[in-house]
């Protein structure tokens, strides 16, 4: 493909873009949005070699626990692989589809997790978070300890989504 067919392709799309895409700034948008549907959502993440690695997820809106701002949640397995790749500095786009409308936010992450607790946190601090997290996500439990203690006996990492940008159709 010539760099000429390039810049006339790329020119095409973000015509399309600018009359399909509608941009947000309100992340309460995305928590509505996210709520009609127990807060099924695809998240991805970049891989080593530059492919992108997609899983589905239940994810919640929540202020982050450092920066008090809203972001984009969820509770990870400690060996997932979308960790390393956040660790390594891959961005986190989430993208929810509920029929023919979509939303997404992307931007940087932080993962906290028993290993990797903010400063003046501590294991209850994170014990809480991950039931916040997986409220907002729309989950619900008959029995909080054993919730909080499988969440600690697998090592669970809570995923903090700092939107940069939001997109959707609307």
């Amino acid at each position: 493909m010539t760099a000429t067919t390039m810049e006339w392709l790329a020119s095409r799309y973000r015509a399309h873009l600018k009359t399909k895409v509608s941009f947000m700034s309100n992340i309460e948008e995305v928590k509505k949005f996210l709520s009609s549907e127990t807060g099924l959502a695809v998240v991805s993440t970049v891989q080593k070699d530059g492919s992108v690695l997609s899983s589905v997820v239940n994810c919640g809106v929540v202020d982050h626990p450092v920066s008090g701002s809203p972001c984009v949640a969820f509770v990870s397995a400690s060996k997932a692989a979308r960790l390393i790749h956040v660790r390594r500095g891959s961005e986190v786009t989430v993208a929810i589809r509920r029929g023919w409308s979509w939303r997404s936010a992307a931007g940087p992450t932080d993962l906290i997790s028993p290993e990797s607790l903010p400063e003046g946190f501590d294991s209850e601090d994170l014990r809480c978070l991950l039931r916040s997290v997986f409220e907002a996500a729309g989950g619900t439990h008959d029995d909080w300890d054993e919730y909080d203690r499988v969440m600690a006996e697998e090592r669970r990492v809570v995923v903090l989504v700092s939107p940069e940008r939001i997109l959707g159709n609307y």
